[in-house]
């Protein structure tokens, strides 16, 4: 049997919702030799997701203007009709849609409320924000600040994410590394309590070259090797994912983040 070889997270956002860009993910997609591509926007995007972000652009200035920049300038219906057409063709390789979703514990309802019966195929829910501090922005964000606190903060969050009942699997659970920042304490009693949490709910875990392709230096590619080992205990699945936002990026690292999952336990369990 062919080894399947999956990119489990692919934003489409740089590109016009037309039959024409989604071939330039699945051209890039065959050239790596991926047997199934999954293509997903992030929620903000969307105006009727707008609510969710209040908290955090009254935090933070800099948030306030990224989020001025970015959020909702796409059509949230137009890019659920994508979807329904790009079903009607035929391509190479199998194709998934889905949505990443912010998680915020106090708009679980709202969440369900704007996905619940909308035809994806999958939910990635992903923590971008421990507390209101968008951590993932800018490393110099980080100066002063009490990191045992926001990795606390965000593993906690994505503990509630886990138990929430919202979504299929859990977006780079451990993205907070992204910047080489590094809590005091051992992060094993973590490891297991997310991955018994995400056990217990059915999901899988996003195993996400993004990070090391956006910074490198932090020196880890994909999830650390303890977390996937906990994944594996506990019998989660994990899933190949290159984070791309340009077709280019299709593929990053995909042979190497299943190589990491083998040797951790997890073999039988990615993809």
């Amino acid at each position: 049997m062919e080894k399947r070889m999956i990119d489990g997270h692919i934003h489409i956002e740089r590109g016009e919702y037309s039959l024409d860009w989604i071939r330039h993910f699945v051209d890039r997609a065959v050239e790596t030799g991926l047997t199934e591509i999954r293509l997903l926007e992030h929620n903000f995007l969307f105006p009727e997701f707008a609510p969710m972000y209040d908290s955090v652009r009254a935090h933070s200035d800099f948030a306030d203007a990224w989020f001025q920049r970015v959020g909702g300038t796409k059509d949230y219906e137009e890019y659920l009709r994508l979807i329904e057409r790009v079903r009607r063709e035929h391509f190479p390789v199998k194709i998934l849609f889905g949505l990443e979703v912010c998680y915020f514990r106090d708009f679980e309802a709202l969440t369900a409320e704007l996905t619940k019966d909308r035809g994806f195929d999958f939910l990635l829910g992903s923590v971008h924000f421990a507390g209101n501090f968008a951590f993932d922005h800018t490393a110099e964000h980080w100066e002063g600040l009490d990191v045992d606190a926001i990795f606390r903060t965000y593993f906690e969050d994505s503990l509630s994410l886990a138990k929430s009942g919202l979504f299929t699997g859990i977006g780079h659970p451990d993205h907070i590394k992204l910047f080489g920042h590094r809590p005091s304490f051992s992060l094993a009693e973590y490891y297991e309590r997310l991955a018994a949490a995400l056990a217990e709910a059915g999901m899988y875990a996003d195993h996400n070259s993004g990070a090391y392709r956006r910074c490198p230096e932090a020196g880890e590619l994909g999830m650390n090797p303890g977390l996937l080992r906990a994944l594996a205990r506990h019998n989660v699945r994990i899933v190949t994912s290159s984070d791309a936002h340009r077709p280019e990026d299709v593929g990053y690292m995909i042979k190497e983040l299943g190589e990491a999952a083998a040797a951790a336990g997890g073999e039988k369990l990615c993809n």
